[in-house]
């Protein structure tokens, strides 16, 4: 069979693709053929997973399969439609109310993922009239958002209140949003909330906060960010955080006040123009919602393996960035010597990710390694033990 030969598009786009790998950029793809745990299953052999979102080990719990399989059976698979159609079941209408009890909101909405919830919330908020400030280490959803938004785009150093401040002060926007991470998910540290509250009040700002990787970990009974900081509506008037993570399922929310929620259904185009996620998900995720608030040992191990592999890799000469949370970050430096890592760690039966620009900033090249309640203590030593060739 003769090879065909390129053609235009084919042209243009490989000599790109030629200069990522010869850069280390590469990104390639594992096929996983077993659920997410901490084991999993890849080309017939096992290994060893710190490199999932699943805070909880909740994605594969007997409970929240068997939640979505009985949904299934009275629902069916599919939604059929945008909830503005016909796509907004019982299932949607009952998770959006508990999410908002949880969290302490007046209402809640649901969205297919965290990156159309941050598209469509900051978008239905600011136009060209307003100013949006973001962390410079926030999220991509959330820094696509702020420029698709068309209001005056601004990037604050990272953690930094003093720029931001200085910044505020100087916008004469109709409209000011402070939009950050809770916990930032490359590094694994904490936002100042309390502090980006008391500085939106100072100057007449809203303030949104991303909990994706706090909701469910944070907070003594797993509300997140808010609960952490004991931070109401009036501090935190726009809340996301998505079910993908720690609740081990998928989706995501806004929770904020009834005028926020209504505001979004009227104008947040990545609500409004999309099916609605299947009735089963939100079933799952309600029995997971439930699980997160009664099992409190879940936080409590997780706290419990994440010092112990603080303590570990500090003890073997390991740079890891301040971070309490799940994740944590050994920073390499290299792309290629990160890669070589993660590569080498493969072999070994250990999976974990080397990250690379633009993911994060050049020069940062590191493993992300996270944690979940569900690894043992053994687990842990087991990777410890493989880093300490690399130390």
């Amino acid at each position: 069979m003769q090879t065909a030969p390129y053609s235009l598009l084919d042209q243009a786009l490989i000599p790109a693709l030629k200069k990522r790998q010869e850069e280390s950029l590469y990104r390639v793809r594992k096929v996983l053929a077993s659920p997410q745990g901490i084991v999993v299953q890849i080309d017939g052999e096992s290994y060893l997973s710190y490199c999932s979102n699943d805070y909880l080990g909740l994605a594969n719990h007997p409970h929240v399969v068997a939640a979505f399989q009985r949904a299934a059976g009275v629902y069916g698979v599919g939604s059929g439609a945008a909830h503005l159609i016909s796509g907004h079941n019982a299932a949607h209408q009952a998770l959006e109310e508990e999410l908002a009890e949880f969290t302490d909101r007046p209402r809640a909405l649901l969205f297919c993922s965290g990156y159309m919830a941050n598209l469509g919330t900051i978008s239905a908020l600011l136009n060209r009239s307003d100013a949006v400030f973001e962390d410079r280490l926030n999220h991509a959803s959330l820094l696509d958002a702020g420029r698709h938004s068309g209001a005056r785009f601004q990037r604050y150093p990272h953690l930094d209140i003093h720029s931001l401040t200085k910044r505020l002060t100087a916008s004469q926007a109709r409209r000011k949003l402070i939009v950050t991470d809770s916990v930032f998910s490359m590094d694994g540290d904490i936002a100042p909330l309390a502090a980006l509250a008391e500085c939106a009040k100072q100057h007449n700002a809203w303030l949104m906060v991303d909990d994706a990787h706090g909701l469910g970990v944070l907070g003594h009974h797993g509300g997140g960010s808010s609960e952490h900081y004991s931070l109401s509506v009036n501090e935190v008037p726009i809340l996301m955080a998505t079910l993908g993570k720690a609740f081990g399922v998928y989706g995501a929310f806004v929770a904020g006040s009834k005028a926020l929620i209504e505001t979004l259904i009227q104008q947040a185009r990545t609500y409004i123009y999309t099916t609605a996620l299947p009735p089963a998900i939100a079933e799952a995720s309600r029995a997971s919602l439930r699980i997160v608030k009664a099992e409190q040992w879940r936080r409590d191990k997780l706290t419990n393996r994440i010092t112990q592999f603080r303590n570990g890799a500090q003890q073997l000469g390991f740079e890891l960035l301040a971070s309490s949370t799940p994740i944590q970050a050994l920073i390499v430096g290299d792309n290629q010597q990160a890669l070589s890592i993660s590569q080498r760690l493969f072999e070994q039966g250990f999976l974990v990710s080397a990250i690379r620009s633009p993911t994060v900033p050049k020069g940062t090249a590191r493993l992300r390694i996270t944690l979940s309640a569900i690894h043992t203590e053994q687990q842990v030593n087991q990777l410890l033990s493989a880093l300490e060739s690399f130390s």
